[in-house]
């Protein structure tokens, strides 16, 4: 599923920008990734796959590309956690936000479900200064309202969208929120011990869904074509890749020079909307994804003009 800001960015937010260009490279290459998992798991789940068995293939393929490629070269010492209690949050709302994103993808248009989850960075900007104590910046606030009137336009009642996919949307935005605020918490946490509680604790509890999910989906699971298989089994790699390139990029670029390209993967996923469903906004939506991008872009380059001479 893909995430309009990074796991593991406020771990590296304070190391220096050595190579930029790669950063933004690598990072635009996530993008890629983690929007192709989007529209793949749409297609496998109107291919008649489950929502449970296809979340639990990403969660288990993911987890085992983190085991196969950490472990080895971390030790068993990389699952110690400092935050426990945190990182269980964190992974609850980070399950909780991609069964209701898919949930989201099986009623509304990729462009438009990505559209609605992009509000959770101006959510997460309103709420900090309670739960994070950063100071409260008159800016953040204007930049979360115009983003909530971008929404609304993406939302409106003309444009036809089904509320279910709707509520899906804006749940899966608060939940974005909570994941990306609780990341905050745990940054004292190494990025690769976050990966990996996230992708073991919700392969846990997705495995404690199958003796519930798998017979009513077993059917379903023996007739499908390799085609399917492929797609749906594709969704644990670019999760997995997607979330390990985000990880580089932050490691070679700074946060706050990466966030305005965070807001391209609204285009990507419109791209691949019209690509394989034949659908394309109309030009109020473009209106209103116009106005997400820029209050969040614009937002983050106030912000990196803010933080220049703290960081000099």
């Amino acid at each position: 599923m893909s995430r309009p800001a990074s796991d593991a960015a406020p771990a590296f937010t304070q190391r220096p920008a050595q190579r930029p260009l790669i950063g933004i490279v690598l990072l635009l290459l996530s993008l890629l990734c983690l929007t192709t998992l989007d529209a793949s798991g749409k297609w496998v789940m109107g291919a008649g796959s489950s929502l449970l068995i296809l979340v639990w293939f990403r969660y288990v393929i993911h987890l085992s590309l983190v085991l196969i490629f950490i472990l080895p070269t971390k030790g068993l010492g990389i699952l110690h956690s400092k935050t426990p209690g945190l990182q269980c949050l964190r992974a609850a709302a980070m399950l909780g936000a991609t069964l209701t994103f898919f949930t989201s993808l099986q009623y509304l248009p990729q462009a438009e479900a990505t559209a609605i989850i992009f509000i959770s960075p101006l959510i997460m900007l309103a709420v900090a200064p309670w739960i994070l104590k950063e100071p409260m910046r008159k800016t953040r606030w204007v930049a979360a309202g115009f983003g909530f009137v971008g929404v609304l336009l993406v939302i409106r009642p003309s444009a036809g969208l089904p509320v279910a996919g709707v509520v899906a949307g804006l749940m899966t935005a608060c939940l974005f929120a909570t994941q990306h605020l609780t990341t905050r918490l745990v940054a004292q946490d190494n990025p690769f011990t976050t990966m990996l509680w996230s992708s073991g604790l919700g392969t846990l509890a997705l495995a404690c869904t199958l003796p519930f999910s798998l017979p009513s989906a077993w059917p379903t699971l023996t007739t499908m074509e390799p085609w399917v298989w492929v797609v749906m089994l594709s969704t644990g790699f670019t999760g997995g890749v997607g979330h390990f390139l985000q990880i580089q990029a932050y490691r070679f670029a700074p946060a706050s020079m990466l966030a305005p390209f965070i807001y391209l993967q609204m285009t990507v996923a419109a791209t691949l909307g019209w690509l394989i469903w034949s659908h394309f906004p109309d030009a109020t939506t473009w209106l209103g994804i116009a106005i997400i991008c820029a209050s969040g872009v614009v937002n983050s380059l106030i912000e990196w003009q803010r933080s220049r001479p703290s960081s000099a």
